[in-house]
């Protein structure tokens, strides 16, 4: 317990390390919110990944596969497609246009400056959505900190969470996008060398792929059926869709989007699309085999599924070896959740503030301003997070939901349709919001699909039928379209 003890306070010392030097390189709003638009596709591309994943690929993953078996791979499939169609489509167009659009740093910035909309509705409106999904997606890395600290060190719930939302702030409140950047580059690495090491260790426990397949069979032969439930039932046509739809989550993440805009530039984007799509693939590969390998080393099962990661590591390896690994989980939490308090931040200061109360805010008061926003964040989130009860999965599917239906449809085509209107970015945020929050609350039948399903299908409806039905853009905003596209395709 020492020797674990130790590991976790050097690696926490290495992170503050790094966001203290980020500090220095942090003049102005910009250099805080998307480090200046000076990552290269390597930090890009790890750092997309690992803000992206957060506790549940080491949590909620591995806990899904061993209750669902070889059915987790719906999900990962679902995921990996995301990752790579979200490179694909909007990284590039993303970078070009935010930096034209008036050098838009946070998401809202970019539909006000994209449409001209002069009465900060759009920005507003969107940055509450910011604030509202974030604050149960940054709760859910508090969850998956709790029960880290809790398992490891016997501390109680409570007081491990305060520890977790302690050292994420610390850095973050000092180097901004530079450090989180930085940060999850160390920390998406060490998160995939556990991610591989875990899974090849336990399974030399019990017989390779084999012994996999021979425990599953035995402790329950659904288990290696894609097509089944663990009770032998098929999985529906929404089930199975409810699986892949997670993908369609990736177009509207502010956090993930960041480190678009945040590249040095559009032509970094293809390496960097190579990178994070390895970096993802064998990641939830490893996540699902750790589930997966657990049901032959553990036959006596968990109380919680989502231990399953920290009991196997904890079991297999030595204490030094084991605390660099339990470490991976709390890289995992603190890449996400820095990223989130970041974005939510930078919403308070540049959305609110900025637009609404203080046009002509200093940089410095900008960033006093975020920091500030960082830690009153941080502390709702940590209220939230309070229940012990919460899992990690429910509080991600809920906000990446919320996020992909607000705002992935109507960023998709504000960056491929000229004909897009103020209006239709407006319908088509509010319906896709909305519609995630009231179908959660719905059940029974086709109210059973995930909720971003009917909100992203929805928000394309109410975008496109709000544009037709309102005047085209101005030409300035047709101009700017074309002036992009031209730059994409050049």
């Amino acid at each position: 317990m020492v020797t674990v003890t130790i590991t976790f306070i050097l690696y926490l010392m290495l992170m503050l390390a790094i966001g203290i030097v980020a500090y220095r390189r942090t003049s102005d709003l910009s250099d805080y919110v998307l480090g200046g638009r000076n990552l290269g596709p390597i930090p890009s591309a790890l750092s997309a990944g690992a803000s992206d994943m957060s506790g549940w690929l080491l949590m909620g993953l591995p806990g899904y596969a061993m209750a669902a078996g070889f059915g987790s791979f719906w999900l990962a499939a679902g995921l990996l497609i995301g990752t790579w169609l979200n490179w694909l489509l909007v990284a590039q167009r993303l970078r070009v246009y935010s930096q034209r659009a008036d050098d838009a740093l946070t998401l809202p910035a970019f539909f006000e400056k994209r449409f001209e909309d002069h009465s900060h509705s759009l920005r507003v409106i969107s940055a509450i959505f910011v604030l509202v999904f974030f604050l149960f997606y940054t709760s859910s890395g508090l969850v998956a900190g709790g029960k880290l600290f809790e398992t490891v060190f016997g501390f109680d719930y409570s007081i491990a969470v305060i520890i977790g939302a302690i050292a994420i702030i610390s850095y973050t409140l000092f180097g901004g996008f530079l450090a989180v950047s930085w940060t999850d580059v160390v920390q998406g690495l060490l998160m995939v060398g556990a991610l591989i090491m875990v899974p090849l260790f336990a399974m030399g426990e019990i017989g390779g792929l084999s012994g996999i397949f021979s425990a599953m069979e035995a402790k329950n032969p659904e288990l290696l059926n894609m097509f089944t439930d663990a009770d032998g039932k098929d999985i529906t046509l929404i089930g199975t869709l409810s699986l892949l739809g997670w993908g369609l989550g990736y177009f509207g993440q502010p956090h993930i989007l960041a480190r678009f805009k945040g590249i040095k530039s559009k032509d970094h984007v293809p390496a960097a699309r190579r990178i994070a799509v390895l970096w993802s693939a064998v990641s939830m590969a490893g996540a699902c085999l750790i589930g997966m390998a657990a049901i032959g080393y553990l036959p006596e099962g968990l109380g919680d599924t989502e231990t399953v990661f920290m009991v196997l590591v904890d079991a297999l390896f030595h204490p030094v070896i084991a605390g660099i690994l339990l470490a991976a989980i709390l890289a995992a939490v603190m890449s996400t959740a820095d990223s989130q308090l970041l974005v939510s931040s930078s919403a308070l200061a540049e959305d609110f503030y900025k637009a609404l109360f203080n046009q002509n805010a200093s940089q410095e008061q900008l960033i006093r301003v975020g920091r500030i926003a960082v830690v009153v964040i941080a502390l709702i989130a940590t209220a939230l997070a309070m229940d012990k009860d919460s899992k990690v999965l429910t509080l991600v599917s809920y906000a990446w939901a919320g996020f992909g239906a607000a705002f992935g449809p109507a960023l998709i085509l504000s960056l491929y349709w000229k004909r897009m209107t103020k209006m239709g970015a407006l319908a088509g945020i509010l319906t896709g919001g909305i519609t995630v929050v009231v179908w959660k609350q719905l059940a029974g039948g086709w109210f059973d699909v995930y909720e971003i399903i009917p909100g992203v299908l929805f928000a394309f409806i109410a975008i496109v039928v709000a544009s037709l039905l309102t005047p085209p853009p101005s030409t300035t905003i047709q101009a700017r379209f074309d002036e992009v596209d031209a730059e994409i395709k050049s």
